[in-house]
């Protein structure tokens, strides 16, 4: 005959039942946020390079070059987005063109990190012209830089196969010119003619 006898755990020590809730909360204190960056998305068949520019605590920095392979994308800057407007200006390797706007801002040819949009000239830099993103305050943002013929996909809540037609203001992605060196007449991608200034 085999008799069972039932087993009775003696209870654990207080400080072994509070592992699960310790766990939870050293976990917490581990985690890491949701990544908030600023980045450019080359949807081309080219390779591009990418300069950018924008206004932070310390003023106005223009900075470059990020090298962007064909069908990939790059993060050009880190954390939570510091202001609603950026700016990019963009050359292809591969084709020629570029994608520019009104926002005049320093640069140069050779990798750099430039404060103030002031006097380019007249400091040994080029007078480049940037276009304007209007990031709306997100906590990131994603430019998609495409092609003149592709069209972007559907956006929803915007009629039409693709958004509004080409050329219409909201046409492509936002404060992206269709064009490469060619922004559509009414795109948002108007900033100031000579240096930007603050946003209301």
């Amino acid at each position: 005959m085999i008799i069972a006898i039932p087993h009775h755990a003696s209870p654990a020590p207080s400080w072994v039942r509070s592992l699960p809730f310790l766990a939870v909360l050293l976990a917490g204190l581990w985690a890491t946020p949701a990544a908030a960056d600023f980045r450019l998305c080359n949807n081309t068949s080219s390779r591009v390079g990418i300069a950018l520019g924008y206004k932070d605590a310390d003023g106005w920095t223009t900075e470059g070059w990020w090298n962007v392979s064909s069908r990939a994308c790059e993060t050009l800057l880190r954390g939570t987005l510091v202001a609603r407007y950026y700016y990019i200006y963009a050359i292809d390797y591969d084709r020629g063109g570029e994608w520019s706007g009104q926002a005049f801002m320093c640069s140069r040819d050779k990798e750099f990190t430039i404060k103030g949009t002031e006097n380019c000239l007249a400091r040994g830099f080029d007078r480049t012209g940037f276009f304007e993103v209007d990031t709306g305050e997100q906590r990131a943002w994603t430019v998609q830089l495409t092609e003149t013929n592709e069209q972007p996909p559907k956006l929803p809540g915007i009629p039409g196969p693709s958004g509004p037609p080409p050329g219409a203001p909201g046409a492509g992605f936002p404060a992206l010119p269709n064009n490469p060196g060619n922004t559509p007449s009414g795109a948002p991608t108007a900033p100031p003619a000579s240096s930007p200034g603050p946003k209301p």
